[in-house]
């Protein structure tokens, strides 16, 4: 597989397990001039901004490091230019959902992976 394939195929897995933890998904793969949203859902209330990782290899360390400070002031640029676009802004947070394979068995979920409050 492609690399974008791959990328394309741990999203789905990723929407796929928080859609069976109650999650509902509102968006897929939101880009703006700051950079790509990879999942926009719904936890109760609040909105969350879901980067999902794959990294099959550590060599150049694993799914979690890979999500950098540039990366996550991208994110949280791309989250507020979302907001901006909302009648009302809800209650936030910035979730990740990382692999080291493309098998939602091996999944990992961390919540408020970043302070949007910086």
């Amino acid at each position: 597989m492609s690399r974008g394939a791959d990328g394309a195929s741990a999203e789905s897995l990723a929407a796929a397990y928080l859609e069976a933890r109650g999650l509902a998904i509102v968006a897929r793969n939101v880009r703006s001039r700051f950079g790509e949203i990879d999942l926009v859902a719904r936890d109760g209330a609040t909105l969350v901004f879901v980067e999902v990782r794959l990294r099959r290899s550590a060599a150049y360390g694993g799914a979690a490091e890979s999500i950098t400070r540039a990366k996550q002031a991208r994110l949280l640029a791309a989250a507020r230019l979302y907001l901006s676009r909302l009648a009302k802004e809800p209650p936030c947070r910035f979730d990740a959902v990382l692999f080291d394979a493309l098998d939602a068995s091996r999944a990992t979920w961390h919540r408020d992976v970043i302070d949007a409050s910086s």
